[in-house]
């Protein structure tokens, strides 16, 4: 039975001291021997040198593959702690609302009863 390949994973400093030892290279077919001799394409090389370039090389490490969080777990908290501040202070206005309403009806009803008491005395 064959074996699944595995997918090969480099740390970040033999990165580094492969695109080191390509920009040593003078000779032309140095830094395609150098490839051949590492199993490494070119396509590697040119990433890896611009991960350098953008000064991400020298902070390179073996990261977990996937999506990565774009938002910390603290902002992922205060996001839902202001959706929940709104959500409440929109609860409290409405309850005010019918609070105002409740004191009308009940100022209406109240006049109501002494008008009608005054029309029969």
């Amino acid at each position: 039975m064959l074996e699944k390949a595995e997918r090969r994973r480099f740390s970040a400093e033999y990165k580094l001291r492969i695109v080191e030892d390509a920009d040593k290279c003078r000779n032309p077919g140095d830094v395609g021997a150098l490839l051949r001799r590492e199993g490494l394409y070119s396509s590697l090389l040119s990433t890896w040198r611009e991960q350098r370039r953008q000064g991400a090389l020298g902070e390179l490490r073996s990261r977990k593959r996937g999506p990565k969080p774009r938002r910390s777990p603290e902002s992922r908290q205060i996001e839902q702690l202001e959706r929940e501040n709104v959500r409440l202070r929109e609860e409290l206005r409405k309850a005010q609302v019918i609070i105002e309403v409740q004191k009308k009806v009940s100022r209406l009803l109240s006049n109501l009863e002494t008008d009608d008491n005054d029309g029969k005395t």
